[in-house]
């Protein structure tokens, strides 16, 4: 195997208390399942089509507001951006719209979108840690994004192998096949020329490209 983010072929199998084996690249420090523990795709769909989107639920909302709420001050009203993984029911467009924000939608598997041109801003909530290819996948989202331009990240990070082996929620969902320390997020930076301007340590991160 090679990280599927920095190409490095230095890594190490975690040791963990579920049937899927996880790797975590000594490079960038990302941690992968093996693709042979990938669920199919079918499978994949029918899992987020249980989730509760939409903006009839307040736990929802509220959920993406971490996200909307920081990012508010990077973004003004002649901006349009794109909202990469909105799930079967866009909401975070929805949310963007009260606030006078235009924002499209994308889904791989529920709204189609040419993605045919470039947004000054990009949300991914909760949406990174379904990459396959996370290298190819964000190269694809820079090139959606104008030069300065903005991308909004919410993903649960991990901090240290003992939290990710003790039974931890993130890694137990078979739709999450990466997982991202702050260090990966640095080395995301610098190959994909990305500044920080907004960081919560914990699961919100906002960069803008340079």
């Amino acid at each position: 195997m090679i990280c599927n983010l920095c190409d490095n072929n230095n890594l190490t199998l975690i040791n963990s208390s579920d049937n899927r084996d996880y790797y975590l690249c000594n490079n960038c420090s990302l941690i992968s399942v093996n693709p042979d523990n990938f669920i199919s795709n079918k499978d994949e769909k029918e899992r987020y089509q249980t989730h509760n989107n939409g903006i009839e639920f307040k736990g929802y909302v509220n959920f993406l507001n971490k996200a909307i709420k920081p990012a508010l001050q990077f973004l003004e009203k002649n901006m349009i951006g794109l909202d990469y993984g909105c799930g079967h029911t866009p909401t975070l467009s929805k949310l963007l719209q009260q606030q006078g924000i235009k924002c499209e939608d994308y889904d791989p598997f529920f709204v189609k979108n040419e993605l045919n041109k470039q947004y000054d801003f990009i949300f991914s909530t909760e949406v990174f840690e379904h990459f396959f290819e996370p290298k190819n996948e964000i190269d694809n989202l820079m090139n959606l994004i104008k030069k300065n331009g903005i991308l909004i990240v919410m993903t649960d990070v991990w901090n240290d192998v003992e939290q990710f082996n003790n039974n931890w929620h993130y890694s137990r969902d078979t739709t999450h096949v990466v997982f991202y320390h702050k260090k990966t997020f640095a080395f995301i930076c610098n190959k994909f020329n990305l500044q920080i301007l907004y960081n919560d340590e914990s699961r919100i991160i906002i960069l803008r490209k340079n």
